[in-house]
């Protein structure tokens, strides 16, 4: 019997996260998968995800009936366990003999075949014991919260400690579930269509402006081949509108583009300028933006002249990317205490350059996808201690606005704002987490 190519890809994936650091939403929705019929696809999105968000329980149970340690077994070895115990621990409609032969085969196939029969007995001895599964909401401790929702124990510390148990768990929770589908409608016509196509629709949570997909194929449908709809987090999309509207505006970091081709939604008569340093990236934003007024730059935003030109700036900065746990479980596996300080220097560099290219009265923009307190408000504190002649707007005034306008979904802003900043967080709010801090540069006397 031929191994399912769902099965197939998850482990093909998984390989590529652990060997390349590679992202494994990336590599799923790449061209080596396209072929994928809809039900693999489905099945292999299931199996990879699965994996991911729930690594270190998975490891615990194959380690409880291992007689070798885990960090001794080959690679192929101990991600065809993680497959095969996933399946058994969580996939109730996937027969139990399936979920074992198939993981055998894989070994098998990954030319691991002296360690097909210590695979088989390792999941044929989780198969006959069911595993036990504590639920997040019943543990009363930090420990006991990362061991029932698979989290690195030293991130659920710092969050208890930056927004309290309560909220810590609830960022858990969310981290661990199949966050919704939100989307960024760019023709009037697209929602109709989009339900003429059996797409269901629901309003946004965060935004008026957003709608959440419920089933159907939205990358299937038409309105999303031509763009004229957007896979977008709402909290993404709220950070591009509090940008605003300007004649010359920057985009530092612009890919992938979600928020580029807001702005240029926003301003369609401004001259707008998106600078990627990476080339490959950089094809995925002229994709993305072909037709659109933008020029697309290649450089390192911190070489590009200081013109102070620009009366718009948006600094959406290369971070952790501990807000996006739920779509990109990878990181929790990766990231380590010490990489902060790494990434605060080149977020303070990139913020530090954005700043001096903003126009007197200009605005800046800094935002992130981390939880970090370490790349969001300490990166703004020194970037102003640095840089004379800038204040710190409240981002308050602007989501007011926002809710005045119709624009913004939430009555409670108490709970989007941190002092003067922006700050939605997993499972507290309905998206990922995202920090934003608006910057004016004053104009000169």
């Amino acid at each position: 019997m031929p191994i399912s190519p769902a099965r197939v890809a998850a482990f093909e994936i998984l390989l590529r996260v652990e060997r390349e650091s590679a992202y494994a939403p990336e590599l799923l929705h790449g061209p080596r998968y396209t072929r994928l019929s809809a039900a693999d696809h489905g099945l292999a999105t299931e199996l990879l995800m699965g994996v991911l968000r729930w690594r270190s329980r998975l490891d615990a149970h194959i380690a409880e009936q291992s007689s070798q340690k885990l960090g001794q077994l080959d690679l192929e070895v101990l991600i065809a366990l993680r497959l095969g115990c996933y399946q058994l621990d969580f996939l109730s409609r996937v027969p139990q003999r399936a979920a074992v032969h198939e993981s055998v085969e894989l070994v098998k196939r990954a030319r691991k075949r002296s360690a097909a029969p210590f695979v088989n007995a390792i999941l044929r001895k989780l198969a006959a014991k069911s595993a036990t599964r504590p639920l997040a909401e019943d543990v009363t401790t930090p420990a006991a919260l990362a061991a029932a929702s698979a989290h690195p124990l030293w991130l659920v510390e710092r969050w208890t400690r930056e927004f309290g148990f309560h909220s810590a768990r609830q960022v858990c929770a969310y981290d661990q579930a199949v966050p919704e589908t939100a989307l960024r409608l760019y023709a009037p016509e697209a929602e109709a269509e989009l339900q003429r196509e059996g797409v269901a629709l629901a309003p946004g949570r965060l935004l008026t402006t957003a709608r959440r997909a419920g089933s159907g194929e939205i990358t299937k449908t038409r309105a999303f081949r031509e763009g004229r709809v957007a896979i977008q987090d709402e909290a993404s999309q709220l950070v591009a509108l509090l940008v605003g509207h300007g004649q010359r505006i920057l985009d530092c970091c612009a890919a992938p583009g979600g928020k580029t081709r807001m702005l240029a939604g926003q301003n369609p008569q401004a001259k707008i300028t998106a600078v990627e340093l990476h080339s490959q990236r950089v094809r995925l934003l002229q994709k993305l933006l072909f037709g659109k007024k933008v020029e697309i730059v290649t450089s390192d935003v911190c070489a590009l002249p200081g013109e102070a030109a620009y009366d718009r700036v948006l600094a959406d900065v290369p971070c952790s990317g501990t807000g996006t746990l739920a779509r990109n479980p990878e990181i929790k596996w990766r990231l380590q205490p010490q990489d902060f300080a790494d990434l605060q220097q080149r977020q303070l560099a990139i913020l530090r350059s954005a700043m001096r290219q903003a126009a007197p009265g200009g605005r800046i923009v800094y935002s992130t996808c981390s939880l970090e307190p370490e790349e969001n408000s300490a990166v703004v504190e020194m970037a102003l201690a640095a840089e004379p002649g800038f204040s710190l707007c409240r981002c308050r005034e602007e989501l007011q606005r926002f809710r005045s306008e119709g624009e913004l979904a939430v009555s409670d802003l108490d709970s989007l704002i941190q002092g003067p900043y922006l700050r939605t967080i997993p499972g507290v709010h309905p998206c990922d987490g995202f920090f934003a801090a608006i910057l004016k540069r004053n104009q000169v006397v």
